[in-house]
């Protein structure tokens, strides 16, 4: 069995689905089911005897604790996190709290779990933390890509949150022997992701005729990763990933704010048609930029290529338009996360 904290929650759920498509090995979500998590987003897998569910929020350590005293997982794949950089500027509180405290708790219960475990079930175990790419702060336009050699900068409370708590998992590896692993991922999309973020929210304001709006001049630039892809890579580096190492995983697909929203505009005209025949395009509306916001990102994947032989395989075009059907088939999805009856929804 393996544990996955946050699993509930977009990355988290999409690892969910991925790895009961493809594995026979049962796993327990963790979740304390904040705002971004979603019962609703492993509906479809209820009834799967593979799955199990504990509502649990990661900074009650003696709950988790208990967790792994009975089931004696042989890992912990630790999605949790608060994760939208507008939300961390308005309240970074919860932040800090969620993504250093939370981590923090894991580690401490990790290493606990650790030292309760046979010399071969020790050796076995891995603790995969899941981080972002935006630990490395911003890039010029002529910038190499970020690697895992690059110096930490980061630039908003959230950015700040997950470089504090990336420090805590290598600190523990290098201090207690914690057989840790650390991915950074770039900005990844597909299904289940909270409407706030780009792509969905692009998507829910063109079909509500609202404005669609886009920071600055629209030129930040963003490294797009298709869910399923960054899935794959996190499996890859949880079975062969070397304890004490980090992977950088990226789409190697760099696009401009601006040119992404078009381009979505464009698939919905063609999709979902406006009534009056105007395209989506004009509900574009420049928008005051927030504070702190960098400019680009862009991943170098050299590492889990050569080690793990992994690179993505979901071109942007197609998982753009993959992503967007989804949206369009799953109003209801959509719906009721933004009425909040998703909170009310059956517990896997």
């Amino acid at each position: 069995m393996i544990f996955v904290t946050g699993g509930a929650g977009f990355i988290g759920a999409n690892f969910v689905h991925s790895w009961l498509r493809r594995k026979d090995e049962p796993l327990l979500v963790l979740d304390a089911l904040t705002y971004a998590g979603n019962p609703e987003n492993l509906a479809e897998l209820r009834g799967d005897s593979r799955l199990g569910f504990a509502r649990v929020d990661i900074c009650d350590r003696p709950a988790v604790q208990e967790l792994l005293r009975r089931h004696r997982p042989r890992a912990l794949v630790h999605f949790a996190a608060e994760s939208h950089v507008d939300r961390s500027i308005d309240g970074p509180g919860e932040f800090i709290r969620t993504n250093v405290q939370g981590t923090f708790e894991l580690l401490e219960a990790a290493r606990a779990h650790l030292a309760g475990l046979e010399r071969e079930q020790a050796g076995a175990f891995r603790f995969l933390h899941v981080s972002t790419d935006e630990v490395f702060g911003s890039l010029g336009p002529q910038d190499a890509p970020f690697r895992e050699t690059t110096a930490y900068a980061p630039n908003s409370p959230y950015a700040a949150s997950k470089a504090a708590s990336d420090h805590l998992v290598r600190a523990w590896h290098h201090t207690y022997g914690l057989p840790v692993l650390t991915t950074n991922c770039s900005n990844n999309y597909g299904p289940y992701q909270f409407p706030e973020k780009l792509i969905p929210l692009m998507i829910h304001h063109a079909l509500a005729g609202k404005p669609l709006p886009v920071y600055g001049d629209g030129s930040n630039v963003r490294d797009w990763l298709y869910v399923e892809d960054h899935c794959r890579a996190i499996e890859l580096v949880l079975a062969r990933g070397e304890p004490g190492r980090s992977y950088n995983v990226g789409g190697r697909n760099e696009v401009r704010n601006i040119d992404l929203v078009r381009r979505l505009c464009s698939l919905l005209d063609t999709l979902r048609p406006r009534a009056d025949g105007a395209s989506y395009a004009g509900q574009i509306a420049f928008v005051a930029d927030r504070p702190g916001h960098d400019r680009r990102y862009a991943i170098d994947g050299s590492r889990i290529a050569s080690e793990l032989g992994w690179a993505p395989q979901v071109d942007f075009a197609a998982g753009l338009e993959r992503t967007l059907r989804w949206y369009l088939e799953r109003e209801d999805w959509v719906a009721h996360v933004l009425d909040g009856s998703y909170r009310e929804a059956s517990l896997p």
